[in-house]
């Protein structure tokens, strides 16, 4: 990579980086664009050159920061007690904030932000949890598993409901576990279901073989 390249790919980042500071301070329709190349240390101009528009520039940061894993992790197995677990703490007071759902909620009157929010999510935190669920209706358990997650975040964090606020961690990790489970037990009854039929059959097949 040439010095030229380098220092377009750190003008870009740096543009991005801003952008999400700003889209998430300000949402879609508060964040100027003279405001985020400011921040970047670059000109409006440079963000045309880069982004095309703001509204390219916006796409970019919704998947900037909807692309990393916050609340669902990335294996299957105790999948919604780490995700009830990661919720009640990333939710608690004085800690790292969610700010995907911040940048969500700054724009939820935009129509225009809001259906690139919506292929955000469904691409990302959507598509990773939906793959992980997997069965039936995966994509609506998984829809369901993110309302809960930006609902808790939304009463406790932005709200500040007292009982959610003062709740213990740990405790409040179990209750949220305890709504979570549900979304992945019909589908390990299925696949349990399935092992048991395919047994069945290896043994129907296999006692078909010995009498012939």
């Amino acid at each position: 990579m040439t010095a030229h390249q380098r220092d377009a790919v750190a003008t870009r980042e740096a543009i991005l980086a801003a952008a999400v500071v700003e889209f998430t301070a300000h949402g879609y329709a508060g964040a100027g664009v003279r405001q985020i190349a400011e921040r970047a240390g670059v000109t409006a101009m440079m963000i045309n050159r880069y982004f095309g528009s703001k509204q390219g520039l916006f796409a970019e940061a919704v998947d900037r920061s909807f692309g990393p894993a916050t609340v669902v992790g990335s294996e299957r197995r105790g999948l919604m007690r780490d995700m009830a677990r990661a919720l009640a703490e990333r939710t608690a007071p004085g800690a790292e904030g969610l700010d995907p759902f911040l940048l969500m909620l700054r724009c939820a009157s935009d129509p225009e932000a809001v259906e690139i929010v919506r292929r955000g999510v469904e691409a990302h935190a959507g598509a990773r949890l939906a793959g992980l669920i997997g069965g039936d209706e995966a994509d609506v358990r998984a829809q369901l598993g993110l309302a809960l997650v930006a609902g808790t975040w939304l009463m406790r964090v932005v709200v500040g409901t007292g009982a959610l606020a003062a709740a213990d961690d740990a405790r409040l990790a179990e209750l949220l576990g305890a709504m979570l489970a549900p979304l992945t037990q019909e589908a390990d009854t299925r696949r349990a279901g399935d092992a048991d039929a395919d047994a069945t059959d290896a043994d129907a097949d296999a006692d078909a073989d010995a009498v012939t």
